[in-house]
């Protein structure tokens, strides 16, 4: 295997998986978080150069040192965060008394208690590194407590989508995934409708 580190070779690679989605979508996203500044400190592998038959993204350094990360093994899951339903050309506007915000690291708690996936140091780990790292959107209250959230991951994929129960029933998600949807778009990402 081979780790991509060339600007050039990963723009490549980022052009002819973008002519192969929604095939190459698990591993596309890593190649444009990378591109994009690599947040998540990603590496990106193929078999042979140019010519390559397997990609795998997974953090840097993973092999070498034995670290796992918090965030798995190689390869990605998830939902780009278009084909969850947040069409670019519908804006929706929020409901009154709610805004556009973000979350804070003194939310992790809560995204921890929210994800199906959570409540345990590892997850909460997890949350506060894509948190701390990757965009996310959050609708907040008048008095900007959380309402309603989208986080992307390592692969620019949604990973972490939730409305708190007593205000559900008013748009609020699908206000969330098209802001998140908008601004990655604005990125360069894709999104599917």
């Amino acid at each position: 295997m081979k780790i991509l580190t060339c600007p050039a070779q990963l723009q490549r690679l980022e052009g002819i998986l973008r002519n192969s989605l929604p095939l190459a979508l698990p591993v596309f996203g890593a190649v444009l978080n990378i591109n994009r500044g690599n947040p998540g400190q990603s590496e990106v592998l193929v078999d042979k150069w140019p010519e390559f038959g397997a990609v795998l993204a997974r953090p840097s350094g993973e092999v070498a040192n034995g670290f796992v990360g918090h965030w798995g093994h190689w390869g990605a899951l998830g939902l780009d965060l278009g084909m969850l339903g947040a069409g670019l050309g519908y804006w929706a506007q929020p409901a009154p008394g709610v805004r556009v915000g973000s979350l804070s690291p003194s939310h992790v708690d809560l995204l921890n208690d929210t994800w199906p996936y959570g409540g345990n140091a590892r997850s909460r780990r997890f949350l506060a590194e894509i948190l701390g790292r990757f965009p996310q959107v959050c609708l907040q209250d008048s008095s900007g407590q959380p309402v309603a959230w989208v986080l992307t991951d390592h692969f620019g994929t949604g990973t972490h989508s939730y409305t708190l129960p007593e205000h559900r029933r008013h748009g609020h998600m699908q206000v969330a995934l098209t802001v998140a949807a908008q601004r990655a778009h604005a990125r360069g990402f894709p999104t599917f409708g």
